[in-house]
């Protein structure tokens, strides 16, 4: 029997018109609409023709496929049409998880994002005069109460009436600061500072866009007071200080106090920047995260503006903060940079919801500062609870000691104890095991080491746990169903 050429079995595949003729695809037309219909039908047809090509498919295998067309036609629209941002089960430990979200927001943030944002809202209208207001008012009175806040750390050269302004992130708030504030002029800035953060940016490269010119200080390992003062010249336009945000020096190493910059700035009146990356409300030493300093830390020790993140320490959406002295901020406020790096309306009710829980001093409310919180007998506990349902003939499940970071750029050094999840399953290897998790729904990204898939519950929600037990218990029955279809 001659067997049949390639052109011959393209010829075997029916058109595009063919298929959608078919009946069982009238129901998919009516709900998805025939332009996602006919491009989910030229993918399947282009996947056959594919298999042809390479020598995979003759034509007693094209004529077993046809009749399966229409059912892999449904499965390619469900494909297409399906979110690709999708919610995952973070077992990592990482609390701000740069690659999964950074920080989950707090549900009071979810009510107030579905108010403002399935409604018109009074973002930039004055509701008592009936003219035109500005979006910045909806967070001012909010931050200036936690930036005035009586129970902060004692003063010693506080910011009267510190305001700040909202922009995409922090990168961006960087950008108009050293725009506004150092355009033509030199930004001094110590050697040992000149770092670069997630996805190859680098501080030197954001000062080159913002027309400003670095003047390098220091070394790498050690800078001293008396080198920035002596690069003080004509151009000087700005004292910038950044923190470290994703490693530590140490060892032979030498660093201005942050009072000696304040100082040196108020002499030469040069204003003082300091970029924090992460920033924090809250106190990091009541969870045993020491060296990490607070927005209100710089600012009543005399820093003029702060940079930070609103979705890292903050614990809110992505967005970019700059607080500072009132004339400073207004200036970047007039610059027109800032109406092109400025937030929406959902930004704002996020970032409005979670300084609300700042205000009241509800940090439990907020997922992030919750996570910090929890403590090592109580993700042992949980643990332990799951191991029990897990545990099988095929999957061996230990509950071990271990550590959680905070990620994100923030507390580079700092670890909090934690009890995980070790998880060794038949015939499967720990990178397999991964892999399975991650192609589970809703998936769940763990890590590996020595061997064994690691589960860190810390950065588990408690109410994903129900979940992540059902995802778990699949590694325990799927052995013993394939073993019975093989007899």
């Amino acid at each position: 029997m001659k067997t049949a050429s390639k052109s011959d079995l393209f010829r075997m595949l029916p058109s595009v018109d063919e298929i959608l003729r078919e009946e069982r695809l009238n129901e998919l037309v009516r709900q998805d609409g025939l332009a996602s219909v006919t491009d989910a039908v030229r993918a399947v047809l282009s996947r056959m023709r594919q298999e042809i090509a390479a020598g995979r498919l003759d034509s007693a295998a094209i004529n077993l496929a046809l009749p399966g067309v229409p059912s892999a036609v449904e499965r390619q629209l469900r494909q297409s049409l399906t979110y690709s941002l999708r919610p995952v089960i973070n077992a990592t430990g990482v609390i701000l998880h740069t690659n999964l979200g950074r920080a989950p927001l707090t549900a009071s943030a979810f009510d107030h994002l579905h108010e403002t944002g399935a409604n018109y809202s009074n973002l930039e209208f004055d509701l008592e005069s009936g003219a035109r207001g500005k979006r910045d008012v909806h967070l001012d009175r909010l931050f200036r109460k936690l930036l005035m806040d009586e129970a902060s750390p004692v003063s010693t050269q506080p910011v009267s009436e510190p305001a700040t302004i909202v922009v995409n992130n922090n990168a961006a708030a960087v950008l108009l600061a050293l725009n506004t504030l150092a355009e033509g002029g030199e930004v001094i800035v110590s050697r040992g500072e000149l770092v670069e953060i997630g996805g190859s940016f680098r501080i030197p490269d954001v000062m080159s866009k913002s027309n400003a010119t670095l003047r390098e200080v220091g070394t790498t390992n050690r800078t001293r007071i008396s080198d920035y003062a002596n690069a003080i010249a004509d151009k000087t336009r700005l004292i910038l200080r950044v923190h470290r945000s994703n490693f530590e020096i140490t060892g032979f190493t030498e660093q201005p106090a942050l009072g000696e910059l304040v100082a040196l700035a108020r002499e030469r009146k040069i204003p003082f920047m300091e970029d924090q990356g992460s920033g924090a409300f809250f106190d990091l030493g009541l969870v045993g995260i020491g060296n990490e300093p607070g927005v209100l830390d710089s600012l009543n020790a005399g820093v003029d503006v702060v940079s930070y993140s609103g979705d890292k320490l903050l614990g809110g959406p992505q967005a970019g903060m700059l607080s500072g002295r009132n004339h400073l901020i207004t200036r970047m406020r007039a610059n027109s940079l800032f109406r092109a790096l400025r937030v929406d309306k959902l930004t704002y009710a996020a970032l409005e919801a979670t300084l609300r829980a700042y205000v009241k001093r509800d940090y439990d409310a907020i997922p992030a500062l919750r996570m910090m919180r929890l403590s090592k007998a109580d993700i042992g506990q949980r643990a332990e609870n799951l191991a029990v349902k897990v545990r099988s003939n095929v999957v061996a499940v230990e509950v071990i000691d271990g550590e959680s970071v905070v990620g994100g750029g923030a507390a580079p050094t700092a670890v909090l104890p934690t009890r995980l999840l070790a998880m060794i399953c038949q015939g499967l290897s720990a990178d397999e095991i991964a892999v399975r998790l991650r192609m589970s729904n809703p998936p769940v990204v763990a890590r590996v080491e020595d061997g064994r898939a690691l589960l860190d519950l810390r950065t588990v929600l408690p109410e994903q746990d129900e979940a992540l037990t059902n995802i778990l218990q699949v590694f325990t029955t799927e052995p013993q169903r394939k073993r019975e279809s093989q007899n």
